[in-house]
């Protein structure tokens, strides 16, 4: 229990063995005046009356602070709830949204990545046609000074040291 549960609790206790020990005096009757008149009435229970009407009213007043308390937590939750599921649907189209751009960016780079690689392949294919035609003129450039040198060799009768 709270603190302030138990205390009150014990203030009632004490209130009620007040009045149980004092019950005689509180039932007595004594004159009251009312303002325009004048009763005979026990004044211990009026006052306990009153006094049970005042706790009364702070119970009411009390059940009415908590359950609009309730009501109020019951909103919020209800509120936040709704802000969360917004929260989370703004999440999941961002998501989504992210992941439409990702697949679309990965399209254009692999399209990109294709027309780099085909115009690599083209190049290697052009300096290869031109590397063997390069070998080629020089088999041919050779092969036509060695001919030559073996006509004069032949010719003439160079020697070869």
């Amino acid at each position: 229990m709270k603190l302030r549960t138990l205390l009150l609790l014990l203030v009632l206790l004490a209130i009620a063995g007040f009045t149980v020990l004092n019950w005689a005096v509180i039932m007595s009757p004594t004159a009251l005046s009312l303002g325009v008149a004048e009763i005979q009435a026990p004044l211990g229970l009026i006052l306990l009356g009153l006094m049970v009407a005042l706790i009364a009213m702070f119970l009411v007043y009390l059940l009415y602070l908590q359950t609009t308390v309730m009501f109020d937590a019951r909103a919020h939750a209800k509120e936040l709830q709704s802000n969360r599921n917004l929260a989370d649907q703004a999440e999941a189209s961002r998501f989504t949204e992210l992941r439409t751009f990702l697949e679309a960016e990965f399209k254009r780079q692999n399209a990109a990545d294709g027309e780099v690689k085909a115009a690599l392949l083209a190049r290697i294919d052009q300096l290869e046609r031109e590397l063997r035609l390069a070998v080629e003129q020089s088999g041919n450039s050779l092969a036509a000074s060695l001919a030559e040198m073996d006509d004069r060799q032949r010719a003439g009768g160079f020697t070869i040291r």
